[in-house]
């Protein structure tokens, strides 16, 4: 090496540990960076010299080479691109003046911890170990779509930024992690993408702030999450886009904040989530979209709902936490979109999936007054009638009031004024109650009606008796009926 390139006392300490798999901790000499974010000369290394070091890989019998620096400055960019490295690099606390290229690169293991960077190419990159991010300030973009991340990929606390808020800040489309991904209190000021990204194990975004609030802010459109997505106290301004996704676990919004007014905050549509937990003191700011979504427990706090939902054909086993149907009903009243049974439907079952069956009515009877809005006018006025009197079937006692009622009015008339007979001397002794009551009962005979003729506006009385009677015990009978059922 020392034949091509001339070595700084900084990068002979770097080429004698490597091949021992030594740390080079230059903090010791100079802890902090210059005032204006320069580094000594002492701590600063090439990254020609990283590279050379890193493709030659001198070895020393019995020992583990690796590559462990902290603290440096590294000038130059470190191209790696498609190079296979066998030796595990450690670059912490260091501060590169230009992008890494590790396209297409195959590592052991990288640990940028605490480092500055100006972004990262690392598309396609396959690392066999782990990828630690954490506590990492990235300035420009992070390209890591397509990567193959055996192990864990840790950032924790990594703050990504790029010089337009609105550009991608970090890709992890089609990634394949064969662990956690854990980023707990990141931030990214622009948009995050893990579209058609694979995670087998579990997705910590605890804490995390997403800001894009002019678009998409984090992008999971297709991602397949082994376990949970844990999501708890996250920030998004813009949208949280996650059509498409596979999660088997928990995705948990505790407490998340989720805002994009004028726009959709949050859109989970054709997702199929083992638990989605929407809970929490914050209101979601824009439209929630849901759309047909299979969810086994949805948790679902009224309080949360904006005053745009998309709920068509979404599917879901158990509703929690278990809340009033008047509570839950605001959340199909406020569904976009033209009238809808499913969600409705849906709705029933739940409630009757923990045995609430007057909760059930309650929403089978508001289902049926959402259809009336969509009926012709007298479909609609035949609906009001229906609803005033009988409840659409659902208050069978309210229409056995109307049948009392009814039969009051009638036996008061009648009493007042009897009929006369068809026969005389053959009638029976008239009765004005079992009179009104043969009238008002289509399948009752109590010999009355046969037996008497109305004349005049008592005549036009007995029909709207017989036609009240007939709508009054069919709704009476069908309501009895489909309670039966039900039990």
């Amino acid at each position: 090496m020392s034949e091509t390139i001339e070595l700084t006392p900084a990068e002979t300490r770097v080429w004698q540990a490597f091949p021992r798999g030594e740390s080079v901790d230059f903090r010791a000499e100079d802890e902090e960076a210059a005032p204006d974010g320069t580094y000594a000369a002492e701590r600063t290394v090439r990254a020609s010299v990283l590279r050379a070091l890193l493709l030659r890989a001198p070895q020393e019998e019995g020992e583990i080479a690796a590559l462990r620096i902290t603290g440096a400055r590294i000038t130059g960019a470190l191209n790696l691109k498609h190079a296979s490295i066998d030796a595990a690099i450690r670059l912490s606390h260091c501060r590169f003046d230009n992008a890494p290229d590790l396209y297409g690169a195959h590592l052991r293991q990288l640990d940028l911890r605490n480092s500055v960077l100006p972004g990262l190419n690392a598309g396609t990159l396959r690392v066999d170990g782990v990828l630690r991010l954490t506590d990492c300030h990235m300035s420009g973009l992070v390209r890591l779509g397509g990567a193959q991340i055996s192990a864990a990929l840790f950032m924790e606390r990594a703050e990504f930024t790029t010089a337009d808020g609105s550009e991608p800040v970090l890709m992890l489309n089609q990634a394949e992690i064969g662990d956690d991904l854990s980023a707990p209190e990141l931030r990214a000021r622009g948009q995050v993408r893990l579209t058609g990204a694979s995670v087998a194990g579990r997705i910590n975004f605890q804490d995390a702030e997403f800001d894009n609030p002019d678009g998409v802010a984090l992008d999971m459109q297709n991602l397949t999450a082994g376990t949970h997505v844990r999501a708890r106290c996250l920030r998004a301004r813009g949208r949280v886009e996650l059509r498409g996704a596979r999660i088997s676990g928990q995705l948990d919004l505790h407490h998340a904040r989720l805002s994009h007014p004028g726009d959709t905050a949050l859109r989970a549509s054709s997702c199929v989530i083992g638990e989605l937990w929407i809970r929490g003191s914050h209101r979601i700011e824009g439209a929630l979209n849901l759309r047909r979504s299979h969810i086994e427990i949805l948790t679902l706090e009224p309080e949360m709902l904006p005053e745009r939902v998309l709920l068509s054909n979404l599917r879901y086993t158990v509703l929690a936490p278990h809340q009033p149907a008047e509570r839950r009903l605001p959340m199909l009243e406020h569904d976009e979109g033209p009238y809808e049974p499913h969600s409705y439907e849906q709705l029933m079952a739940a409630y009757r999936h923990v045995g609430d069956d007057d909760a059930a009515r309650l929403v089978q009877l508001a289902k049926l007054r959402r259809r009336r809005a969509t009926l012709v006018w007298y479909g609609r006025l035949w609906g009001y009638v229906q609803d005033a009197t009988v409840g659409y079937g659902f208050r069978p006692l309210r229409a056995a009031v109307w049948l009392l009622s009814v039969m009051a009015v009638g036996s008061i008339a009648y009493g007042l004024h009897h009929p006369r007979p068809v026969k005389a001397g053959e009638a029976p002794d008239f009765n004005p109650v079992f009179y009104t009551l043969d009238l008002l009962l289509p399948v009752i005979d109590f010999g009355q009606e046969s037996a008497f003729a109305p004349q005049g506006w008592y005549q036009w009385l007995s029909y709207v008796l017989i036609i009240t009677g007939w709508i009054l015990a069919t709704t009476i009978v069908t309501g009895v009926t489909r309670t039966v059922s039900r039990q």
